[in-house]
């Protein structure tokens, strides 16, 4: 595989929106393979699996096994600091364009 960052793969898997659809099953608590599954009925076992697999290698979705069934878990941090480097601080330049517009037209 190339070089990619990090931020790439975050990037990569959050870009799907099936995958968007289950880091939002996942936001409020763990659940099986199984389950996630079921919330899908629209698609087979081996896509939810693929796109489980895109999700752990971003590090977006720890799985851990516990007797026959796999858990997985949401890891937010790699969110957060795709947020806390990208876009908090162009959130920040767009306030403060927004505020100087806003100036200018009071003025």
């Amino acid at each position: 595989m190339s070089t990619q960052t990090s931020d790439d793969h975050v990037f990569k898997a959050l870009a799907h929106p099936r995958r968007r659809e289950l880091l939002d099953r996942l936001k409020d608590q763990p659940q099986t393979t199984g389950a996630l599954c079921e919330a899908f009925p629209d698609m087979d076992r081996c896509t939810v699996m693929m796109h489980l697999k895109v999700l752990e290698e971003a590090d977006l979705v720890v799985a851990r096994r516990e007797g026959r069934e796999r858990w997985n878990h949401l890891n937010a941090l790699p969110i957060k600091q795709i947020h806390d480097r990208w876009i908090s601080q162009y959130a920040g330049h767009a306030i403060s364009i927004l505020d100087q517009l806003r100036s200018d037209l009071e003025g």
